[in-house]
């Protein structure tokens, strides 16, 4: 090969790595917050978050759509936050939500998020007790009378009650992410569950007419 022909396609290497370069940049940078079209469990929690605190009267669905983008850019006028209506690393922290959140995928969200029902709803349970409740919350995602997402199923007005009283809010006990991966893989001890409550602290009479497959420390798993 000649020396200048050599040249040029060193010159064309070049340009093609700078290229690659560029488009992985763009990528991440895209990744790295979350805007209108988003989807997934971490729009879920944001729009809990901005629910909670009067900037968003929408539903909790998962969708980054017009008035989760209003909501976010008020939530940053009102913050002293960069205006775009987009939830980067800065709007995720002021949220108090993970920044590491921009790298999840929608998997490792939902993981995080069933393990945060697991350990509110089965505090002080057995690990199997634990993962019955996260199974629950997979039985539920595939019955037809629920929501076919993770965050659909979570934060169904009145599903849950730790979602109410706080102790959703609450460090994450260790042993609820195992649990939530379990559950996650197909590990049911509720026996295809798709309700469960405590007998001790039910209010709700209807519950107490599903049929009974299984009692797990103190909940019991009805169809």
């Amino acid at each position: 090969m000649n020396p200048a022909r050599k040249r040029l396609c060193m010159a064309l290497s070049v340009v093609f790595l700078v290229n690659i370069a560029v488009i992985l940049l763009a990528q991440t940078a895209q990744a790295a917050s979350y805007k209108r079209g988003s989807t997934g469990s971490v729009v879920s929690e944001i729009q809990q978050r901005l629910l909670d605190w009067g900037y968003y009267d929408g539903e909790v669905d998962g969708i980054y759509g017009s008035r989760t983008e209003a909501a976010v850019t008020l939530f940053q006028q009102k913050n002293g936050l960069t205006v775009d209506g987009k939830v980067g690393a800065e709007t995720l922290e002021a949220l108090g939500l993970p920044t590491g959140s921009v790298t999840q995928d929608s998997s490792s969200g939902d993981l995080a998020l069933l393990a945060r029902l697991i350990s509110a709803e089965a505090r002080g349970e057995s690990y199997e007790g634990q993962v019955a409740v996260g199974a629950v919350v997979m039985n539920r995602i595939e019955h037809p009378s629920f929501p076919n997402t993770m965050a659909g199923v979570i934060y169904q007005k009145g599903a849950f009650s730790c979602l109410d009283d706080g102790q959703f809010d609450q460090p994450v006990a260790d042993s609820a992410y195992q649990a939530a991966r379990d559950a996650m893989n197909g590990v049911d001890p509720s026996g295809g569950a798709i309700y469960y409550f405590n007998p001790e602290t039910a209010t709700n009479q209807w519950i107490w007419s599903r049929p009974l497959l299984v009692q797990i420390g103190k909940h019991r798993f009805c169809a």
